[in-house]
């Protein structure tokens, strides 16, 4: 039989081949999170939270975390209560719209950066790529995420 639709080959996907390689590198994560006491997921919340907090730790809206990391706020919310119950941040209530969930570190929070700063490196490390590998490939994923993510992401 002969190829009629090679187009529909699981190899020739992009799609397959970006979700493989996103499940492996999660994978990476996972030792090394684990030390942590964190998800992947949870990390990723970290990141955005620690940055906002080396420009001054005001409390970002939930909307806000969620547009950053393209996930729903049904996604975050379950979430962000886990991280809550384990002291590392707390949400409150805007008190100018009742409505606003405000997300903040709390000092343990803040601590765990420090614990979790070796995580990149040990990452790469670990990858067998070189730094101009990992930078190019970054960029051509970011150029491609910013040409496909909804608009409201790119805010």
């Amino acid at each position: 039989m002969t190829q009629q639709y090679p187009q529909l080959h699981l190899d020739n996907q992009l799609c397959f081949s970006l979700y493989s390689l996103s499940r492996l590198v999660t994978q990476q994560y996972t030792p090394l999170l684990k030390k942590l006491d964190i998800t992947y997921p949870q990390y990723l919340v970290f990141m955005v939270l620690w940055e906002n907090y080396e420009h001054g730790n005001q409390p970002l809206a939930i909307k806000v975390l969620s547009q950053k990391l393209l996930l729903d706020t049904g996604t975050l919310t379950p979430l962000l209560k886990r991280l809550e119950a384990k002291g590392l941040l707390s949400r409150t209530r805007s008190p100018e719209d009742e409505r606003v969930v405000l997300v903040a570190l709390t000092e343990e929070g803040i601590a765990l950066r420090e614990r979790a700063k070796t995580v990149p490196i040990e990452l790469f490390c670990s990858s067998g790529l070189d730094a101009l590998e990992v930078n190019d490939l970054r960029n051509q994923l970011q150029g491609v995420l910013a040409r496909l993510a909804p608009a409201s992401a790119k805010e």
